[in-house]
Protein backbone atom coordinates (compact mmCIF):
# COMPACT_ATOMS: atom_id res chain seq x y z
CA UNK A 1 0.00 0.00 0.00
CA UNK A 2 3.29 2.26 1.15
CA UNK A 3 4.19 1.83 -2.59
CA UNK A 4 1.24 2.39 -4.42
CA UNK A 5 0.86 5.71 -2.78
CA UNK A 6 4.15 6.97 -3.46
CA UNK A 7 3.10 6.34 -6.88
CA UNK A 8 0.27 8.01 -7.00
CA UNK A 9 1.44 10.93 -4.91
CA UNK A 10 3.90 11.74 -7.59
CA UNK A 11 1.58 11.33 -10.36
CA UNK A 12 -0.87 13.35 -8.89
CA UNK A 13 2.53 15.91 -8.66
CA UNK A 14 3.21 15.31 -12.47
CA UNK A 15 -1.01 16.01 -12.87
CA UNK A 16 -0.40 19.43 -11.04
CA UNK A 17 2.48 20.39 -12.89
CA UNK A 18 0.21 20.20 -16.36
CA UNK A 19 -2.76 22.23 -15.00
CA UNK A 20 -1.44 24.65 -13.34
CA UNK A 21 0.94 27.48 -13.39
CA UNK A 22 2.23 28.34 -16.64
CA UNK A 23 5.39 29.62 -15.80
CA UNK A 24 8.36 26.31 -15.09
CA UNK A 25 9.10 25.01 -11.73
CA UNK A 26 12.73 25.58 -12.01
CA UNK A 27 12.46 29.49 -12.69
CA UNK A 28 15.62 31.09 -11.20
CA UNK A 29 14.68 33.61 -8.46
CA UNK A 30 17.22 36.05 -9.47
CA UNK A 31 17.54 39.88 -10.30
CA UNK A 32 17.46 39.31 -14.44
CA UNK A 33 16.83 35.63 -15.63
CA UNK A 34 16.60 34.26 -19.98
CA UNK A 35 13.71 32.77 -20.52
CA UNK A 36 11.52 31.18 -22.77
CA UNK A 37 8.36 32.79 -23.79
CA UNK A 38 5.91 30.36 -25.71
CA UNK A 39 2.60 31.41 -26.88
CA UNK A 40 -0.71 29.46 -27.65
CA UNK A 41 -1.37 30.95 -31.12
CA UNK A 42 1.60 33.34 -33.41
CA UNK A 43 2.50 36.41 -31.40
CA UNK A 44 1.08 39.61 -33.46
CA UNK A 45 3.21 42.42 -34.00
CA UNK A 46 1.68 44.16 -30.91
CA UNK A 47 2.09 41.34 -28.43
CA UNK A 48 5.66 41.09 -29.56
CA UNK A 49 5.96 44.88 -29.01
CA UNK A 50 4.74 44.37 -25.51
CA UNK A 51 6.83 41.22 -24.79
CA UNK A 52 9.50 43.74 -25.44
CA UNK A 53 8.43 46.74 -22.83
CA UNK A 54 9.24 43.71 -19.97
CA UNK A 55 12.73 43.47 -20.41
CA UNK A 56 14.98 42.72 -23.45
CA UNK A 57 13.93 41.36 -26.44
CA UNK A 58 16.78 39.29 -27.81
CA UNK A 59 15.42 36.55 -30.21
CA UNK A 60 12.05 35.62 -31.83
CA UNK A 61 11.36 31.93 -32.83
CA UNK A 62 8.96 32.53 -35.98
CA UNK A 63 8.27 28.98 -36.73
CA UNK A 64 8.04 27.78 -33.16
CA UNK A 65 5.87 30.82 -31.56
CA UNK A 66 8.03 31.83 -28.86
CA UNK A 67 10.52 34.17 -28.19
CA UNK A 68 13.96 34.69 -26.07
CA UNK A 69 13.47 37.87 -23.15
CA UNK A 70 15.66 38.68 -20.30
CA UNK A 71 13.62 40.16 -17.62
CA UNK A 72 12.98 40.51 -14.18
CA UNK A 73 11.06 37.42 -12.54
CA UNK A 74 9.03 40.24 -10.91
CA UNK A 75 7.42 41.31 -13.73
CA UNK A 76 6.45 37.94 -14.93
CA UNK A 77 2.81 37.83 -13.07
CA UNK A 78 1.78 41.26 -14.85
CA UNK A 79 3.09 39.80 -18.13
CA UNK A 80 0.87 36.57 -17.75
CA UNK A 81 -2.61 38.54 -16.79
CA UNK A 82 -2.18 40.88 -19.35
CA UNK A 83 -0.98 38.05 -22.20
CA UNK A 84 -3.37 35.43 -21.95
CA UNK A 85 -2.08 34.02 -25.27
CA UNK A 86 1.24 32.97 -23.61
CA UNK A 87 1.36 29.60 -22.91
CA UNK A 88 3.96 29.04 -20.72
CA UNK A 89 7.32 30.75 -19.43
CA UNK A 90 10.67 28.50 -18.59
CA UNK A 91 14.53 29.39 -18.50
CA UNK A 92 16.65 29.40 -21.35
CA UNK A 93 18.09 25.79 -19.86
CA UNK A 94 21.40 24.63 -20.67
CA UNK A 95 21.64 21.35 -23.07
CA UNK A 96 24.67 19.07 -23.63
CA UNK A 97 25.55 17.21 -26.58
CA UNK A 98 25.19 13.99 -25.35
CA UNK A 99 32.46 3.22 -39.25
CA UNK A 100 32.88 0.39 -41.29
CA UNK A 101 31.58 -1.69 -38.45
CA UNK A 102 28.60 0.36 -37.62
CA UNK A 103 27.27 0.83 -41.26
CA UNK A 104 27.72 -3.33 -41.61
CA UNK A 105 25.97 -3.77 -38.34
CA UNK A 106 22.80 -1.93 -39.65
CA UNK A 107 22.98 -3.43 -42.98
CA UNK A 108 23.47 -0.01 -44.98
CA UNK A 109 25.64 -2.01 -47.74
CA UNK A 110 22.56 -3.31 -48.94
CA UNK A 111 21.45 0.47 -49.82
CA UNK A 112 24.85 1.34 -50.80
CA UNK A 113 24.35 -1.66 -53.77
CA UNK A 114 20.44 -0.40 -54.89
CA UNK A 115 22.37 3.02 -55.37
CA UNK A 116 21.01 4.71 -52.38
CA UNK A 117 23.55 7.09 -50.90
CA UNK A 118 21.54 9.78 -49.70
CA UNK A 119 22.11 12.16 -53.08
CA UNK A 120 19.43 15.01 -53.20
CA UNK A 121 18.83 14.77 -49.49
CA UNK A 122 19.68 17.60 -47.01
CA UNK A 123 20.41 17.09 -42.76
CA UNK A 124 21.00 19.43 -40.51
CA UNK A 125 23.25 18.83 -37.95
CA UNK A 126 22.22 20.54 -35.02
CA UNK A 127 25.35 20.34 -32.99
CA UNK A 128 28.99 21.95 -31.89
CA UNK A 129 29.68 22.89 -35.53
CA UNK A 130 31.22 21.01 -38.36
CA UNK A 131 35.01 20.96 -39.14
CA UNK A 132 36.44 21.59 -42.90
CA UNK A 133 37.45 17.16 -43.73
CA UNK A 134 37.99 15.65 -47.18
CA UNK A 135 35.06 12.99 -46.23
CA UNK A 136 32.62 15.69 -46.60
CA UNK A 137 33.66 16.76 -50.27
CA UNK A 138 31.97 15.45 -52.86
CA UNK A 139 33.27 12.19 -54.80
CA UNK A 140 35.32 13.84 -56.89
CA UNK A 141 36.75 15.91 -53.87
CA UNK A 142 36.57 18.96 -55.58
CA UNK A 143 32.65 20.09 -53.78
CA UNK A 144 31.13 20.23 -50.81
CA UNK A 145 28.60 18.44 -48.96
CA UNK A 146 28.17 20.62 -46.36
CA UNK A 147 26.10 22.94 -47.92
CA UNK A 148 25.41 25.83 -45.79
CA UNK A 149 26.97 26.90 -41.99
CA UNK A 150 25.58 29.40 -39.31
CA UNK A 151 26.81 29.59 -35.59
CA UNK A 152 23.81 30.10 -32.85
CA UNK A 153 26.54 30.55 -30.40
CA UNK A 154 27.48 34.22 -29.60
CA UNK A 155 30.90 35.48 -30.57
CA UNK A 156 31.71 31.90 -32.44
CA UNK A 157 31.91 31.26 -36.30
CA UNK A 158 30.08 27.65 -37.30
CA UNK A 159 33.90 25.97 -36.89
CA UNK A 160 33.73 22.79 -34.74
CA UNK A 161 36.15 23.32 -31.77
CA UNK A 162 34.68 20.56 -29.29
CA UNK A 163 34.83 17.77 -32.27
CA UNK A 164 31.66 16.17 -31.33
CA UNK A 165 29.48 17.93 -34.48
CA UNK A 166 32.35 17.04 -36.56
CA UNK A 167 32.26 13.45 -35.72
CA UNK A 168 28.53 13.27 -36.02
CA UNK A 169 28.27 14.41 -39.37
CA UNK A 170 30.62 11.70 -40.45
CA UNK A 171 28.25 8.97 -39.07
CA UNK A 172 25.64 10.02 -41.08
CA UNK A 173 27.28 11.39 -44.35
CA UNK A 174 31.31 10.71 -44.67
CA UNK A 175 32.54 8.78 -48.07
CA UNK A 176 35.32 7.10 -46.25
CA UNK A 177 37.83 9.11 -48.87
CA UNK A 178 40.25 9.26 -46.63
CA UNK A 179 40.34 5.83 -45.62
CA UNK A 180 39.82 4.24 -48.93
CA UNK A 181 41.83 2.69 -51.69
CA UNK A 182 45.09 0.81 -52.18
CA UNK A 183 47.21 0.20 -48.45
CA UNK A 184 43.51 0.55 -46.34
CA UNK A 185 42.32 -2.26 -44.55
CA UNK A 186 39.51 -0.59 -43.04
CA UNK A 187 37.19 2.78 -44.75
CA UNK A 188 35.21 5.02 -42.09
CA UNK A 189 32.22 5.16 -44.49
CA UNK A 190 28.96 6.93 -43.06
CA UNK A 191 25.43 5.62 -42.97
CA UNK A 192 24.28 8.22 -46.43
CA UNK A 193 27.84 8.83 -47.74
CA UNK A 194 26.74 11.46 -50.65
CA UNK A 195 24.13 13.28 -48.21
CA UNK A 196 24.28 16.90 -48.01
CA UNK A 197 24.99 18.67 -44.65
CA UNK A 198 23.71 21.94 -43.23
CA UNK A 199 25.77 22.84 -40.24
CA UNK A 200 24.23 24.71 -37.41
CA UNK A 201 26.08 25.19 -34.50
CA UNK A 202 24.62 25.52 -30.94
CA UNK A 203 27.65 23.88 -28.73
CA UNK A 204 30.46 25.84 -27.37
CA UNK A 205 34.47 23.89 -27.47
CA UNK A 206 33.35 22.30 -24.18
CA UNK A 207 29.79 21.21 -25.58
CA UNK A 208 27.40 23.54 -23.68
CA UNK A 209 24.65 24.73 -25.42
CA UNK A 210 21.32 26.69 -24.83
CA UNK A 211 17.55 26.32 -25.50
CA UNK A 212 17.22 29.23 -26.87
CA UNK A 213 20.85 28.39 -29.29
CA UNK A 214 18.71 24.95 -30.58
CA UNK A 215 15.58 26.47 -30.62
CA UNK A 216 16.76 29.31 -33.21
CA UNK A 217 18.96 26.47 -35.09
CA UNK A 218 15.49 24.62 -35.63
CA UNK A 219 13.58 27.55 -36.71
CA UNK A 220 16.48 27.83 -39.53
CA UNK A 221 16.43 24.58 -40.35
CA UNK A 222 12.52 24.89 -41.21
CA UNK A 223 13.10 28.41 -43.16
CA UNK A 224 16.05 26.23 -45.27
CA UNK A 225 13.89 23.20 -45.83
CA UNK A 226 12.96 23.98 -49.15
CA UNK A 227 15.79 25.63 -50.35
CA UNK A 228 18.47 22.69 -49.31
CA UNK A 229 15.77 19.83 -49.25
CA UNK A 230 16.36 19.91 -45.77
CA UNK A 231 14.44 16.22 -44.68
CA UNK A 232 16.34 15.22 -41.23
CA UNK A 233 17.23 17.01 -38.34
CA UNK A 234 20.23 15.05 -36.02
CA UNK A 235 20.05 16.27 -32.40
CA UNK A 236 22.50 14.07 -30.46
CA UNK A 237 22.34 16.47 -27.42
CA UNK A 238 19.38 16.40 -24.98
CA UNK A 239 19.27 17.73 -21.20
CA UNK A 240 16.77 17.15 -18.32
CA UNK A 241 12.99 16.79 -18.30
CA UNK A 242 11.30 19.32 -16.12
CA UNK A 243 8.23 19.55 -17.17
CA UNK A 244 5.53 18.06 -20.19
CA UNK A 245 6.14 17.91 -23.32
CA UNK A 246 3.40 19.91 -24.38
CA UNK A 247 4.84 22.95 -21.80
CA UNK A 248 8.39 22.19 -22.94
CA UNK A 249 9.33 24.91 -25.63
CA UNK A 250 12.82 22.90 -27.02
CA UNK A 251 9.99 19.94 -27.41
CA UNK A 252 7.48 21.66 -29.02
CA UNK A 253 10.06 23.28 -31.77
CA UNK A 254 11.07 19.54 -32.62
CA UNK A 255 7.27 19.31 -33.21
CA UNK A 256 6.68 22.33 -35.52
CA UNK A 257 10.03 21.01 -37.54
CA UNK A 258 8.11 17.44 -37.60
CA UNK A 259 4.91 18.57 -38.90
CA UNK A 260 6.42 21.33 -41.00
CA UNK A 261 7.79 17.91 -42.71
CA UNK A 262 10.99 17.07 -41.52
CA UNK A 263 12.21 13.90 -39.40
CA UNK A 264 13.32 14.80 -36.16
CA UNK A 265 15.98 12.35 -34.77
CA UNK A 266 16.84 12.71 -31.24
CA UNK A 267 19.56 11.02 -28.61
CA UNK A 268 17.76 9.13 -25.49
CA UNK A 269 20.84 9.64 -22.81
CA UNK A 270 23.52 8.25 -21.73
CA UNK A 271 22.62 7.10 -18.03
CA UNK A 272 21.25 3.82 -18.08
CA UNK A 273 23.04 2.79 -15.07
CA UNK A 274 22.03 5.61 -13.08
CA UNK A 275 20.48 3.94 -9.82
CA UNK A 276 20.33 7.19 -7.78
CA UNK A 277 16.56 6.54 -7.46
CA UNK A 278 16.41 2.35 -7.50
CA UNK A 279 15.05 2.28 -10.85
CA UNK A 280 18.37 0.75 -12.57
CA UNK A 281 18.34 3.62 -14.98
CA UNK A 282 14.47 3.07 -16.05
CA UNK A 283 13.16 6.69 -16.57
CA UNK A 284 16.42 8.63 -17.80
CA UNK A 285 15.31 9.45 -21.17
CA UNK A 286 16.82 13.97 -21.91
CA UNK A 287 15.01 16.35 -23.61
CA UNK A 288 14.05 16.66 -26.35
CA UNK A 289 13.71 12.62 -26.88
CA UNK A 290 11.03 13.21 -24.45
CA UNK A 291 8.74 14.00 -27.21
CA UNK A 292 6.14 11.58 -28.33
CA UNK A 293 6.21 12.35 -32.11
CA UNK A 294 10.42 12.74 -32.71
CA UNK A 295 12.68 9.59 -33.29
CA UNK A 296 14.15 8.66 -29.76
CA UNK A 297 17.15 6.38 -30.25
CA UNK A 298 19.03 4.10 -27.45
CA UNK A 299 22.51 2.48 -28.68
CA UNK A 300 23.81 -0.74 -29.16
CA UNK A 301 26.75 -2.37 -28.44
CA UNK A 302 27.95 -3.71 -31.84
CA UNK A 303 31.34 -5.60 -29.99
CA UNK A 304 33.60 -4.31 -32.40
CA UNK A 305 32.53 -7.00 -35.37
CA UNK A 306 30.16 -6.14 -38.66
CA UNK A 307 27.90 -8.58 -37.80
CA UNK A 308 24.44 -8.42 -35.51
CA UNK A 309 24.27 -11.57 -33.52
CA UNK A 310 26.93 -10.71 -31.07
CA UNK A 311 25.63 -6.69 -30.38
CA UNK A 312 24.08 -6.10 -27.05
CA UNK A 313 22.34 -3.29 -25.84
CA UNK A 314 24.66 -0.63 -24.44
CA UNK A 315 24.96 -0.65 -20.70
CA UNK A 316 24.70 3.14 -20.90
CA UNK A 317 21.85 3.59 -22.84
CA UNK A 318 18.79 5.57 -21.27
CA UNK A 319 15.57 3.79 -20.79
CA UNK A 320 12.06 4.92 -20.83
CA UNK A 321 9.42 5.76 -19.97
CA UNK A 322 9.39 9.27 -20.28
CA UNK A 323 9.11 11.42 -17.33
CA UNK A 324 5.46 13.03 -16.67
CA UNK A 325 3.67 11.48 -19.68
CA UNK A 326 5.54 7.93 -19.42
CA UNK A 327 5.68 7.31 -23.34
CA UNK A 328 7.60 4.51 -24.88
CA UNK A 329 11.09 5.45 -25.64
CA UNK A 330 13.62 4.91 -26.60
CA UNK A 331 11.77 4.19 -30.23
CA UNK A 332 14.75 1.86 -31.57
CA UNK A 333 18.15 1.34 -31.09
CA UNK A 334 21.60 1.67 -33.13
CA UNK A 335 25.25 1.05 -32.53
CA UNK A 336 26.74 3.73 -30.38
CA UNK A 337 29.58 2.10 -28.98
CA UNK A 338 33.52 3.03 -30.18
CA UNK A 339 32.52 4.50 -33.21
CA UNK A 340 34.59 5.57 -35.61
CA UNK A 341 34.04 8.57 -37.52
CA UNK A 342 35.57 12.24 -38.27
CA UNK A 343 37.95 14.30 -36.07
CA UNK A 344 37.61 18.11 -35.96
CA UNK A 345 41.88 19.35 -36.00
CA UNK A 346 42.54 20.51 -32.78
CA UNK A 347 39.35 19.55 -31.07
CA UNK A 348 38.34 18.94 -27.35
CA UNK A 349 37.58 16.03 -27.62
CA UNK A 350 40.70 14.84 -28.94
CA UNK A 351 42.52 15.60 -26.14
CA UNK A 352 41.34 12.44 -24.52
CA UNK A 353 43.78 9.77 -24.79
CA UNK A 354 41.15 7.06 -24.91
CA UNK A 355 39.38 8.56 -28.33
CA UNK A 356 42.52 8.31 -30.00
CA UNK A 357 42.89 5.38 -32.71
CA UNK A 358 46.29 4.08 -34.33
CA UNK A 359 46.87 4.96 -38.27
CA UNK A 360 48.05 1.36 -38.43
CA UNK A 361 44.54 0.68 -37.30
CA UNK A 362 43.17 0.77 -40.42
CA UNK A 363 46.56 1.50 -42.91
CA UNK A 364 48.50 -1.04 -42.32
CA UNK A 365 52.42 -0.54 -41.57
CA UNK A 366 51.80 2.55 -40.27
CA UNK A 367 52.93 4.60 -37.24
CA UNK A 368 51.30 7.27 -34.46
CA UNK A 369 47.68 8.43 -33.83
CA UNK A 370 45.24 9.75 -36.75
CA UNK A 371 44.81 13.33 -37.05
CA UNK A 372 41.46 12.46 -39.26
CA UNK A 373 39.55 9.75 -37.56
CA UNK A 374 38.85 9.24 -33.80
CA UNK A 375 36.22 6.93 -31.62
CA UNK A 376 33.34 8.19 -29.42
CA UNK A 377 30.61 6.33 -27.63
CA UNK A 378 27.28 7.06 -26.82
CA UNK A 379 23.41 7.24 -27.62
CA UNK A 380 24.80 10.50 -29.63
CA UNK A 381 26.62 8.14 -31.99
CA UNK A 382 23.55 6.05 -32.41
CA UNK A 383 21.74 8.94 -33.32
CA UNK A 384 22.97 10.06 -36.85
CA UNK A 385 23.05 6.01 -37.66
CA UNK A 386 19.25 6.61 -37.34
CA UNK A 387 19.46 9.70 -39.14
CA UNK A 388 21.23 8.46 -42.16
CA UNK A 389 18.93 5.69 -42.37
CA UNK A 390 15.89 8.01 -43.08
CA UNK A 391 18.02 9.92 -45.43
CA UNK A 392 18.16 6.58 -47.62
CA UNK A 393 14.54 6.23 -46.89
CA UNK A 394 13.76 9.35 -48.45
CA UNK A 395 16.00 9.19 -51.40
CA UNK A 396 13.81 5.82 -52.24
CA UNK A 397 10.33 7.80 -51.55
CA UNK A 398 10.76 11.54 -51.54
CA UNK A 399 7.22 11.47 -50.53
CA UNK A 400 7.71 9.82 -47.44
CA UNK A 401 5.81 12.13 -44.39
CA UNK A 402 7.80 11.88 -40.76
CA UNK A 403 5.27 10.02 -39.30
CA UNK A 404 5.68 6.95 -42.43
CA UNK A 405 9.67 7.09 -42.04
CA UNK A 406 9.42 6.61 -38.08
CA UNK A 407 6.50 3.87 -38.76
CA UNK A 408 8.48 1.96 -41.56
CA UNK A 409 11.94 1.97 -38.95
CA UNK A 410 10.42 0.55 -35.86
CA UNK A 411 8.19 -1.87 -37.86
CA UNK A 412 11.10 -3.25 -39.89
CA UNK A 413 13.48 -2.84 -36.36
CA UNK A 414 15.17 -6.27 -35.67
CA UNK A 415 12.99 -7.82 -32.54
CA UNK A 416 14.95 -11.15 -31.88
CA UNK A 417 17.72 -9.99 -29.25
CA UNK A 418 19.07 -11.31 -26.23
CA UNK A 419 16.97 -10.99 -23.45
CA UNK A 420 19.91 -10.19 -21.17
CA UNK A 421 23.23 -8.93 -21.67
CA UNK A 422 26.14 -7.68 -18.88
CA UNK A 423 28.36 -4.89 -20.13
CA UNK A 424 30.92 -3.95 -18.21
CA UNK A 425 32.85 0.07 -17.64
CA UNK A 426 36.22 -0.05 -19.46
CA UNK A 427 37.42 1.92 -16.41
CA UNK A 428 36.08 0.00 -13.27
CA UNK A 429 35.24 -3.02 -14.49
CA UNK A 430 32.17 -2.66 -13.32
CA UNK A 431 29.79 -5.08 -14.66
CA UNK A 432 26.17 -4.08 -15.47
CA UNK A 433 22.99 -6.14 -16.09
CA UNK A 434 20.61 -5.09 -19.39
CA UNK A 435 16.82 -6.22 -20.18
CA UNK A 436 15.71 -5.99 -23.16
CA UNK A 437 12.85 -4.77 -23.04
CA UNK A 438 10.60 -2.19 -24.53
CA UNK A 439 12.09 0.95 -22.29
CA UNK A 440 15.30 0.07 -23.37
CA UNK A 441 15.36 -1.14 -26.59
CA UNK A 442 11.99 0.24 -27.91
CA UNK A 443 11.07 -1.68 -31.19
CA UNK A 444 14.33 -3.01 -31.92
CA UNK A 445 17.49 -2.82 -33.37
CA UNK A 446 17.36 -0.50 -36.44
CA UNK A 447 18.01 -2.79 -40.03
CA UNK A 448 18.39 -0.59 -42.61
CA UNK A 449 17.45 -3.62 -45.53
CA UNK A 450 14.11 -4.46 -43.88
CA UNK A 451 13.47 -0.63 -43.98
CA UNK A 452 13.98 -0.15 -47.62
CA UNK A 453 12.24 -3.27 -48.48
CA UNK A 454 9.02 -1.92 -46.55
CA UNK A 455 6.68 -0.20 -48.64
CA UNK A 456 4.09 -0.35 -46.01
CA UNK A 457 2.33 4.23 -45.96
CA UNK A 458 1.19 4.76 -43.09
CA UNK A 459 -2.03 7.56 -42.93
CA UNK A 460 -1.75 7.58 -39.52
CA UNK A 461 0.54 9.22 -36.81
CA UNK A 462 3.43 7.32 -35.34
CA UNK A 463 3.04 8.67 -32.02
CA UNK A 464 5.21 7.19 -29.50
CA UNK A 465 2.80 4.99 -27.23
CA UNK A 466 2.05 5.32 -23.59
CA UNK A 467 3.14 3.22 -20.67
CA UNK A 468 0.00 2.70 -18.32
CA UNK A 469 0.82 1.75 -14.50
CA UNK A 470 -1.12 -0.28 -12.53
CA UNK A 471 -1.04 0.10 -8.99
CA UNK A 472 -2.55 -2.64 -7.65
CA UNK A 473 -0.47 -5.23 -9.82
CA UNK A 474 2.58 -3.14 -10.00
CA UNK A 475 3.21 -3.68 -13.45
CA UNK A 476 3.38 -2.06 -16.94
CA UNK A 477 0.91 -2.01 -19.98
CA UNK A 478 1.21 -0.10 -23.18
CA UNK A 479 -1.74 1.59 -24.07
CA UNK A 480 -1.93 1.79 -28.18
CA UNK A 481 -4.60 4.14 -29.17
CA UNK A 482 -6.28 3.45 -32.28
CA UNK A 483 -5.95 6.82 -33.98
CA UNK A 484 -2.30 6.34 -35.01
CA UNK A 485 -0.11 4.13 -36.33
CA UNK A 486 0.53 1.20 -34.01
CA UNK A 487 -3.45 0.52 -34.02
CA UNK A 488 -2.98 -1.07 -37.51
CA UNK A 489 0.07 -3.54 -36.75
CA UNK A 490 2.22 -5.03 -34.61
CA UNK A 491 5.76 -3.23 -33.72
CA UNK A 492 6.65 -4.91 -30.68
CA UNK A 493 8.54 -8.20 -31.21
CA UNK A 494 7.91 -11.34 -28.60
CA UNK A 495 11.60 -10.70 -27.48
CA UNK A 496 10.40 -7.33 -25.84
CA UNK A 497 7.15 -8.00 -24.82
CA UNK A 498 8.49 -8.77 -21.16
CA UNK A 499 8.71 -4.47 -21.31
CA UNK A 500 5.35 -5.12 -20.61
CA UNK A 501 5.37 -6.13 -16.90
CA UNK A 502 8.45 -4.71 -15.83
CA UNK A 503 8.05 -4.46 -12.09
CA UNK A 504 8.93 -0.56 -11.20
CA UNK A 505 11.54 0.08 -8.22
CA UNK A 506 9.71 1.63 -5.10
CA UNK A 507 11.04 5.10 -6.15
CA UNK A 508 9.29 5.00 -9.82
CA UNK A 509 9.69 6.11 -12.98
CA UNK A 510 7.47 9.76 -12.91
CA UNK A 511 10.28 12.03 -10.91
CA UNK A 512 11.07 14.86 -13.22
CA UNK A 513 14.84 15.31 -13.20
CA UNK A 514 17.45 13.23 -14.37
CA UNK A 515 20.87 13.86 -15.18
CA UNK A 516 22.26 16.01 -17.82
CA UNK A 517 23.04 14.38 -21.51
CA UNK A 518 27.17 14.76 -21.95
CA UNK A 519 28.03 14.77 -25.39
CA UNK A 520 32.04 13.77 -23.91
CA UNK A 521 31.20 10.17 -24.88
CA UNK A 522 33.75 8.51 -23.64
CA UNK A 523 35.03 5.46 -24.37
CA UNK A 524 34.08 4.18 -20.71
CA UNK A 525 30.29 3.72 -21.87
CA UNK A 526 30.60 0.01 -23.11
Amino acid sequence: MKQSLRFLALFAGASLALAGSRVAPDLPNSSTVDVIVRFSNPPTKSELQALGSYGQLKKIFNNVSAGEVLLSPAKIPTLLANDPNIAYISPNRTTNGSLDITTSAVNAVFAWSLGYDGTGVGVAVIDSGIALHDDLKTSTGTGLRVVYNESFVSGLDASDQYGHGTHVAGIVGSNGRDSSGVGFSRTFKGVAPNVNLINLRVLDANGAGTDSAVIAAIDRAIDLKNTYNIRVINLSLGRPVFESYTLDPLCQAVEAAWKAGIVVVTAAGNYGRDNSRGTKGYGTIAAPGNDPYVITVGAMNASGTGGRTDDKIASYSSKGPTAFDHFVKPDLVAPGNDVVSLMAPGCTLASYPKTLISDASFQPGTNGKSGLYFKLSGTSMATPVVAGAAALLIQKTPSLTPDQVKARLMKTAQKALPLFSTGYDAYTLVAFSNQSDIFTVGAGYLDIQAALSNNDLTTRAAISPTAVFNSATRTVTVLRDMSVVWGDSVVWGDSTTSGFSVVWGDSTLLACTIQALSADDEDGLQ
